[in-house]
């Protein structure tokens, strides 16, 4: 009988019996004033535990799980024992993606973020838990510069640049489709159309683009394009006195009206020479083809070349591009005025870095969760978009780190991240839960008898969850 491919350690095969353990809400440190209906939650605990504790309720639930669990790095942390023996980190892991699958919606996905030390076993584990086929992308992310004392070791290794997300759907996926905004501006934009105003710009684009356009539509999108002129950029630098260190900010105002343009198929070439040689005189005309695609196209080209260059291409539409899964763009250093003065030295991941991960997979509402949540990034970002979010944390900055920073969320006094970007005020709420004890304990005689610190009220919940209620 064949076997599948795995990874195997020492360990592997134990059994890991996890206690089920009830949630006990800490009212005094809950956060419920503007919401006390709210769905969020801030965990305290062994995260193995707490998500055996959610099993129960939110099995097929989370959309979005992003983890950012110990590297293994063979050093010690102020909040972690990241110097584990490999083959614990493995048995470590194992056990707790193998519930955080179940959590998982079937349209949704986990983002786990790792380095080097363990990035490769952390593939082959993924692909056993989840499935190979399941495997979407290895995301790279630029975490530091060249520079400073790494360098000083550049002779015996390369500099640690970046570090890797691993991303694994449940069954069915769609992302989102994220874009960037360009940082320079594309040279060979350098003509600008006059005469007609922003408006009527952006309704013919939006009739180019919308294929259940109507004869109307398309007879205004004609009339508008019979009064267009155009310029090339430089002559309206010089007629509106623009100076150099202003020319990139203006291009950038303009560029719903900056276009440069580029040659059509062969065939559609051959019928748009045909309409110049019936004296198609306009400056600009609109073509639809076959497909029902509708172009502009600029009506005074060299019509004896054999690819004329005729359509016009806005370049309002590339100023973004998407980033793939190599994402160099995010700030991950000097993150200090992000969390609102909570410190978590060479630690804290930024909240650009979460929000793209979430509008990748998630909209409003969709439930995000964390099990490694350190400082409480994932909590504050997801609370920022309007997510509902789950978060664990088994250290005491449970209470020094990621209470302070949502609090100030909430408070309004979380001025940085992504505040000023998803135009955060302030509101919102969440309960913080502790673990209860184990359930049974054993007496000064050696039998086994139920915790006296379980009020009535928690044994009765503890039995029914131990019970599958």
């Amino acid at each position: 009988m064949s076997k599948k491919l795995e990874l195997h350690w020492i360990g592997k095969d134990k059994e890991i019996l996890v206690e089920p353990r009830i949630l006990i809400e800490n009212k005094e440190l809950s956060n419920i004033e503007n919401d006390e209906n709210t769905e969020n939650m801030l965990i305290h605990g062994d995260n193995l535990l707490a998500l055996k504790a959610l099993e129960q309720k939110y099995t097929g639930k989370v959309k979005c799980i992003y983890i950012d669990p110990p590297y293994n790095t063979k050093s010690a942390f102020e909040h972690y024992n990241d110097n584990l023996e490999h083959s614990t980190w493995l048995s470590l892991m194992k056990s707790r993606l193998e519930i955080l699958r179940k959590l998982l919606r079937d349209d949704g996905g986990i983002f786990v973020q790792i380095d080097d030390n363990e990035q490769a076993y952390l593939k082959v584990l993924m692909d056993e838990i989840f499935g190979r086929d399941k495997f979407l992308n290895t995301i790279s992310v630029k975490m530091s510069e060249a520079s400073g004392i790494k360098m000083t070791h550049a002779s015996k290794r390369l500099p640690k640049i970046k570090e890797y997300i691993l991303v694994y759907k449940k069954e069915d996926l769609v992302l989102n489709e994220v874009k960037i905004p360009k940082k320079t501006w594309d040279n060979e934009y350098k003509t600008i159309i006059t005469n007609i105003t922003k408006e009527e710009i952006s309704f013919i684009k939006s009739v180019c683009k919308n294929e259940k356009r109507s004869e109307n539509e398309i007879k205004k999108v004609d009339e508008l394009l019979d009064k267009a002129k155009y310029s090339s950029l430089s002559e309206v630098y010089k007629k509106e006195n623009i100076q150099e260190k202003d020319k990139l900010k203006f291009n950038f105002d303009n560029a719903y009206r900056i276009f440069r343009t580029t040659s059509v198929s062969e065939k559609a070439t051959l019928q748009l020479v045909k309409l110049k040689k019936l004296k198609y005189t306009n400056v600009f005309f609109s073509q639809i083809t076959p497909q029902n695609k509708m172009y502009i196209i600029k009506g005074d080209f060299d019509e004896n070349k054999k690819k004329p260059r005729t359509q016009v291409i806005f370049s309002d539409d590339y100023l973004e591009y998407n980033p793939g899964d190599f994402w160099t763009d995010i700030k991950t250093t000097g993150l200090d005025n992000e969390g609102a003065g909570v410190e978590f030295k060479n630690s804290k991941k930024p909240e650009a870095l979460i929000s793209r991960i979430l509008e990748m997979i998630t909209n409003e509402n969709d439930l995000v969760l964390d099990s490694f949540l350190g400082s409480g990034t994932t909590a504050a970002v997801a609370h920022k978009m309007n997510r509902k979010y789950i978060g664990i944390e088994m250290g005491e900055h449970a209470y020094t780190h990621c209470k302070v920073r949502l609090d100030k969320v909430i408070s309004g006094e979380d001025k940085g991240g992504i505040t000023k970007n998803v135009n955060w005020q302030g509101g919102g709420a969440y309960r913080f839960y502790e673990l209860a004890p184990t359930l049974i304990n054993e007496d000064k005689f050696g039998e086994m008898v139920i915790n006296k610190e379980y009020s009535p009220e928690m044994l009765a919940n503890a039995v029914a969850l131990h019970e599958g209620y």
